[in-house]
């Protein structure tokens, strides 16, 4: 069995617990296999956290899940510095908090306060956790699945921009159709009742963390042309320095090197879950709107237009040319 099979296997079987969100899914699964950070957008009740807690069962991976509040520390999730009593002598220990797992789900991350958020930047990004001057190092596999709701909902606070900037993709959850949420009321009666029942659960599918480093080495192999880098470029540019007229308008800053940066590692895992040894125009569309949508800074005129970052980006695809 192939690594592509082995993920197609993975993809199947979380589409059989959260249904209707097949979308969904593959953007997280690209997110897997591009090494990066993932953060899940919706309002209340779309299963965010049912999806992300699906992609854990189905992985041979540690899952932690942190519930952010505004009353979180820092210390709460990175770890602390802790006095043992060994051998009659008290020893200082660092307590690994629950960012030392694989798979982290931050849940509802915008309710948490600015120094939590300062904490899992370094995370995030550095790979590794400083507490008293001292770095620990993180998990290999070590993927960060955040979930937030809209920032007009109550008691929630805008995520920094550095922090927005991590995150590799944003992904947005809509409501499901009115066939897959009948789907999803009898697959949580079917649920309740083995439970009832105490039926005991059967062995699901579970991925070996060795398949998904040897599938992010194929991803890596893909091979980019110059034509597809410039396409890159192109629209990289274009959310910067636009000629068209509009677009000028409604961005106020555009993405940043590390947008570029994830458009292509994205655009490559794409092609390869296609079965590509190639990375197509196609491919790059296919990901440019959870890469870039929360790396853009609409204007003042964007919003008085009413126009959303989606929409930014629909308007971008137009205006740059696609490679031959």
């Amino acid at each position: 069995m192939t690594t592509l099979n082995d993920l197609n296997a993975l993809q199947a079987s979380i589409a059989e617990a959260v249904l209707g969100q097949d979308q969904v899914i593959r953007q997280i699964l690209i997110g897997l296999l591009a090494n990066g950070h993932l953060l899940l957008e919706s309002l209340p009740g779309l299963a965010k956290t049912r999806t992300v807690k699906a992609l854990a069962k189905h992985l041979d991976a540690k899952m932690s899940r942190i519930q952010f509040t505004p009353d979180l520390l820092p210390s709460d999730i990175t770890g602390a510095e802790v006095l043992h009593q060994v051998d009659g002598q008290h020893r200082i220990r660092f307590q690994p908090g629950p960012l030392f797992g694989n798979l982290i789900l931050a849940d509802e991350i915008n309710r948490a306060p600015a120094k939590v958020q300062a904490a899992l930047l370094e995370a995030m990004e550095e790979r590794q956790i400083t507490v008293a001057g001292t770095s620990h190092a993180l998990p290999e596999l070590f993927i960060v699945v955040a979930t937030q709701n809209p920032i007009e909902q109550e008691g929630t606070y805008p995520l920094p921009e550095a922090q927005m900037d991590r995150f590799l993709m944003k992904v947005l959850l809509d409501y499901p159709s009115a066939d897959n949420e009948s789907q999803v009321l009898r697959l949580l009666r079917a649920e309740e009742q083995a439970l009832g029942a105490k039926t005991a659960p059967v062995a699901g599918f579970a991925l070996e963390q060795q398949v998904i480093f040897a599938a992010r080495r194929e991803v890596s192999a893909i091979h980019v042309s110059p034509a597809i880098d410039r396409y890159l470029i192109d629209l990289i540019d274009a959310t910067r320095h636009s000629a068209d007229p509009d677009l000028a308008r409604w961005i106020a800053i555009g993405a940043s090197p590390r947008g570029g940066i994830g458009l292509d590692r994205c655009a490559r895992a794409d092609a390869w879950l296609q079965g590509q040894d190639f990375v197509s125009p196609d491919n790059v569309r296919a990901v440019l709107h959870p890469v870039l949508r929360h790396r853009l800074q609409l204007s003042y005129d964007a919003v008085a237009d009413g126009v959303s970052a989606d929409q930014v980006l629909d308007r971008l695809l137009d205006s740059v040319a696609i490679p031959a």
